[in-house]
């Protein structure tokens, strides 16, 4: 099955007016729910969205004392949820009356919660009906604003549902060649440089770690580059280098997973569809610091070709490794991509994404993703702009320690070094990729970057993690 690469369906369509809302017309009102609701009652959350007379729809903030920015976003994903539930085509907001929670960045984010809210991936499904498009009419004062506002959400929130629908996608249609020529496509619409290496220039190169990765499929490794150069920058400025793990397919090799964990390995390829989508909205939103992306992808297979346990191989930077477990896989692929990374740009800073270990889901769940990084600005600015874009991370340690469970027998280093402190384990062995100079950041983003159940302003599936978290760094540099 092979299907064109085509924008995400987005159902919600902005139109901004000066004229003050008409009480007879569809409107909703943003209201913080009782401070103190019933007993046995939840009370209101955010984004509960009631209709309480014919024209007028109430959507919950949640309660007052704790509204904040992510109050908005949620909001706006009920609204939206709402909307497409019964198939309404138009909707009107004063939008002057957010300001009155006194909540810097409560539009830009409720327009994110509608756009984000609205994503749907259904282009393998019969559909008995056609989906409604809703208008959403934003009455304001100040309509130039309101219009930048929703240009710069509109484009974000086109980043992170394109990573979305990219990571629904089955490995029968996305594998590391395929997954090129759609990066290929995007880098070639968004005016970014765009390098592709197969795994022949990859084995001449010396890669022998992303290579051993994709030996057992029929669709070999690639590495993938893209590069925004910036909006004039100053001469000589260094990039902001993003690495991603893009897995299009991983069982977990001779180290097979069961048949439970070998069911969502689709997602396995959400890191680099970060690094992938962040690079497009880069540029278009002109985004003044170059950026570069390096995504390793490859498919993680069985067959008389694919590496074994016990194997040693020898990655890009001449550090050999030992197999212990061939479903460790994804630090191999980032290991060589760290490696180019450094060897071809000179970062001023280097941050890799990867659903790396099922250990971070064990120790932060599915509420933040693990941060390890190697220094503490860095580290304070990503943990940061998780806290302003909702896309919150946590950070663990990178003790010396670490580094005797990954210390190899009869190679360099071994790639897995047992359960215990599994997470950060994952993060010391791609530290020892990096140079010591170099501003470093893992982040792990297995328990974020797909969900079992729907979210408030994401349907189950993937999140899109990490776009809105890195664009916000980029931006505030």
């Amino acid at each position: 099955m092979t299907t064109p690469f085509v924008e995400p369906d987005v159902s919600i369509n902005f139109e901004v007016t000066t004229e003050k809302l008409v009480e007879p017309e569809l409107h909703a009102i943003l209201k913080p729910a009782a401070e103190k609701p019933a007993f046995g009652e939840a009370g209101p959350q955010a984004g509960d969205t009631t209709l309480i007379t014919s024209t007028t729809v109430i959507v919950s903030l949640g309660k007052s004392s704790k509204i904040s920015t992510e109050s908005f976003r949620q909001s706006g994903g009920g609204l939206a949820r709402w909307l497409d539930q019964q198939r309404i085509s138009k909707i009107h907001i004063d939008a002057d009356a957010l300001d009155e929670f006194h909540i810097a960045g409560s539009l830009p984010a409720l327009l994110e919660g509608l756009l984000l809210g609205s994503f749907r991936f259904d282009r393998y499904k019969k559909k008995d009906e056609q989906p409604v498009n809703s208008q959403v009419v934003l009455h304001s004062t100040q309509p130039e604003t309101v219009k930048t506002a929703i240009w710069r959400s509109q484009r974000i929130c086109a980043a992170v549902n394109l990573s979305r629908d990219w990571s629904h996608e089955p490995a029968n249609v996305i594998n590391p060649i395929t997954l090129a020529e759609r990066a290929k496509a995007v880098a070639d619409q968004s005016g970014l440089g765009c390098t592709i290496l197969d795994e022949k220039e990859l084995e001449a190169m010396g890669a022998g770690a992303i290579v051993a990765v994709g030996k057992g499929s029929k669709t070999p490794s690639r590495l993938i580059i893209l590069q925004y150069p910036g909006n004039n920058p100053p001469a000589g400025t260094q990039p902001i280098v993003l690495v991603g793990k893009a897995l299009t397919f991983d069982t977990g090799g001779y180290s097979l997973k069961d048949v439970t964990n070998i069911q969502t390995m689709k997602y396995d390829k959400c890191g680099g569809l970060t690094v992938i989508a962040a690079l497009r909205a880069a540029a278009e939103l002109k985004i003044k610091t170059p950026v570069i992306g390096v995504i390793g992808a490859a498919e993680n297979m069985i067959s008389g070709e694919a590496y074994r346990p016990d194997d040693i191989i020898r990655s890009l930077s001449g550090t050999t490794i030992e197999i212990i477990s061939t479903d460790a896989e994804g630090r191999l692929v980032l290991a060589d991509a760290l490696t180019y990374a450094q060897q071809k740009f000179q970062p001023r800073a280097i941050i890799d994404l990867a659903t790396l270990t099922g250990g971070v889901v064990v120790a932060l769940g599915h509420s933040r993703a693990g941060l390890m990084s190697n220094d503490d600005a860095l580290a304070r600015q990503l943990f940061e702009a998780g806290e302003e874009t909702g896309e919150k991370l946590w950070r663990l340690p990178l003790d010396d320690e670490y580094f005797k469970l990954i210390k190899g027998d009869d190679a360099d280093i071994k790639n897995s070094g047992g359960r215990e402190g599994h997470a950060i384990l994952g993060g010391m062995f791609l530290k020892q990729f990096v140079n010591e100079d170099t501003p470093w950041a893992h982040l792990d983003i297995a328990g974020m970057a797909d969900s079992p159940k729907d979210l408030p302003y994401c349907p189950k599936g993937g999140t899109g993690f990490g776009v809105r978290l890195l664009l916000h760094y980029l931006e505030n540099l």
